[in-house]
């Protein structure tokens, strides 16, 4: 198979940059992340799509389709959306919903925790413990498979943990851990 061949297998796949679950993990999400992974695969399926479907009827009935630039952008963006749908339908079959304010009021981190952490360089930082397909790096949104994330995982507030980094070992000193309450 060729790389241009291979590269269109890619996309039609649809894994979308997103990292691989690990082998026999669950795709732990937060009940926040689930409905948006579900909110998105029904605006594909019921809006977008039909859509652009409709777009590449019309193009279609135009005649040439070799040089129809609605069929042909319209076909590919049509092969992006089914990926898209196939990617989330996917995830959302392997979602396993962790609703992080069960551990509300504990100092113990778990997924779904924000953590205030500190360096030993003196900088402090916030993250939030969330699933592979929430991550907002960004925003503070590490997932759960991530090197920060395993190092704090079951340790307290006022615990030190080690961060192994390509630069070496880091400790890191928990200030602060908090949960979502309860709805």
């Amino acid at each position: 198979m060729n790389q241009t061949a291979q590269n269109d297998q890619d996309d039609e796949d649809g894994d979308f940059g997103a990292p691989p679950i690990p082998a026999g993990s669950k795709n732990y999400m937060t009940p926040q992340g689930h409905q948006r992974m579900k909110d998105e695969l029904l605006k594909l399926i019921d809006v977008d799509r039909p859509e652009v479907v409709q777009i590449v009827s019309w193009a279609a009935s135009n005649g040439d389709r070799s040089e129809n630039g609605d069929y042909i952008y319209g076909k590919r963006r049509l092969r992006q959306i089914d990926g898209r749908i196939r990617f989330l339908t996917k995830r959302l079959d392997l979602a396993e919903i962790v609703d992080p304010s069960i551990h509300y009021g504990s100092d113990q981190i778990f997924f779904g925790a924000t953590v205030r952490y500190e360096t030993q360089s003196g900088d402090e930082h916030t993250v939030t413990i969330t699933g592979i397909d929430e991550l907002d790096p960004l925003n503070g949104k590490i997932s759960w498979i991530s090197p920060v994330a395993r190092a704090l995982t079951k340790a307290r507030e006022g615990d030190s943990v080690v961060l192994r980094t390509p630069g070496g070992l880091e400790e890191l000193l928990i200030l602060e851990v908090s949960y979502p309450s309860p709805t």
